[in-house]
């Protein structure tokens, strides 16, 4: 789950920025050499502190002005980084592909199987895949909630290495589970796929799939990803579920570019 500072929480770091001004600002109005007086120092730190009493939405402005600017800078950080990191993100063979394997648009999910915003978020990408035949879908697990999760990740890939035919609906079937994700109860979920128990559970087993998370954190890492799901879609990075609507709009932005 994403967070984003809340205006309260703005505004107390308006009072903090503002109380710094306050005592930094008489200082430097003094010449070195004639230092202000006690007195004007406080008189001047009294006519600030009353003006940002009177008018904290001065500061609350400026902040906005401040976050907005950032934000943008992040944007265009995080276009460059998907930019550059884009084979790692679209054509590594040792991560899942579903939808359209030849599509012209593609959305990357970063995915933790025992992620609820995941779940939540999967009847959204599966409704856009049923009614967009021309979107590949690429999963990357990065379970990060924990060793069922790796547990979950380790099967979903083993189903990938070893019947890939199955991903698709083993991933659907993950992704509808409730509760618990131990090996057990993953094992299962692929044996009603009709995927062999024996043939599964070696893959899960095999160091490659160790390589193939450590890539996914690596790549997750650089840009800046912390949280599921986070999705790619052409040069934005948009972290935390989506609607239908948002992600349809992505889609059509992607393809247009």
């Amino acid at each position: 789950m994403y967070f984003k500072s809340s205006r309260f929480a703005s505004f107390l770091h308006a009072l903090v920025v503002a109380s710094t001004v306050t005592l930094m600002t008489a200082e430097v109005w003094a010449s070195p050499d004639k230092p202000l007086a006690p007195l004007e120092k406080k008189q001047i730190q009294s006519l600030i502190e009353q003006y940002i009493l009177d008018h904290p939405e001065v500061i609350l402005e400026s902040l906005q002005r401040h976050q907005i600017k950032g934000e943008k800078v992040e944007k265009e950080q995080s276009q460059k980084q998907v930019k550059n990191l884009r084979p790692q993100l679209l054509s590594d063979p040792e991560t899942p592909v579903g939808g359209n394997t030849k599509g012209d648009v593609t959305i990357v999910e970063f995915v933790d199987y025992r992620c609820g915003y995941c779940k939540r978020a999967h009847s959204v990408v599966k409704k856009i895949i049923r009614d967009d035949r021309a979107i590949r879908y690429v999963v990357k697990d990065f379970p990060i909630l924990g060793p069922q999760s790796v547990i979950a990740s380790r099967a979903a890939l083993a189903v990938w290495r070893t019947t890939p035919e199955k991903h698709e609906a083993y991933h659907d079937k993950m992704m509808s589970i409730r509760g618990s994700l131990d090996e057990q109860r993953v094992i299962a979920a692929a044996e009603k796929l009709g995927i062999d128990k024996k043939l599964l559970k070696k893959a899960m087993a095999d160091k490659a799939i160790d390589a193939v998370l450590a890539k996914n954190f690596k790549l997750a890492e650089a840009l800046n990803i912390n949280g599921t799901p986070a999705f790619v879609i052409g040069d934005q990075l948009v972290p935390g579920a989506v609607d239908l609507a948002t992600l349809k709009k992505l889609v059509a932005e992607a393809r247009k570019n």
